[in-house]
């Protein structure tokens, strides 16, 4: 019986378990927002928010902490830099799950797990064609398709003399 255990085991075994919240961690860190699955994102986000805690604390302690998590010295560069500052005055709760329905192949829930101070990139949309202006002498689209039979057939090319 599963009395009191908590957490997931999201068919993994511990380590490769610790390695996935790692990786997940330091991908919502370096890029604000990740699309998962909704257990996964409801695992992660309390180590998350922790790593962003060590980030708000500072100082070298903090530091070792996070890169013995993460193993990656550019997303703890990233945490302790710019993530942690930002949310200096935020007593918690950095984080926000934001559903998106159901994956296409086997119907799993997947959501957004994004910084709440995150704010997408602006896509601008491409720039519309300019649209051709029809000229009066162009004849109709029902009469392009049938003169194709009464043009006239390009002459042949003389067949060239062969070389002895």
């Amino acid at each position: 019986m599963r009395h009191r255990r908590s957490g997931r085991k999201l068919g993994r075994d511990a380590s490769h378990r610790k390695a996935l919240y790692a990786n997940l961690t330091g991908a919502l860190i370096e890029h604000g927002r990740i699309r998962t699955t909704a257990a996964k994102a409801k695992e992660v986000r309390p180590v998350a928010e922790q790593m962003i805690t060590l980030g708000r604390r500072g100082g070298v302690p903090a530091r070792r902490q996070a890169l013995k998590f993460l193993r990656s010295q550019d997303v703890v560069h990233k945490l302790f830099s710019d993530v942690g500052p930002r949310f200096a005055e935020r007593p918690g709760g950095y984080s926000r799950i934001v559903r998106l329905g159901p994956r296409l192949g086997d119907a799993a829930e997947m959501v957004y797990l994004e910084l709440v101070d995150y704010v997408p990139p602006e896509v601008s949309a491409p720039a519309p064609r300019p649209r051709r202006e029809r000229a009066e002498e162009e004849p109709a689209a029902e009469e392009q398709s049938e003169p194709a039979a009464e043009e006239e057939p390009e002459p042949e090319a003389e067949p060239q003399p062969e070389p002895a």
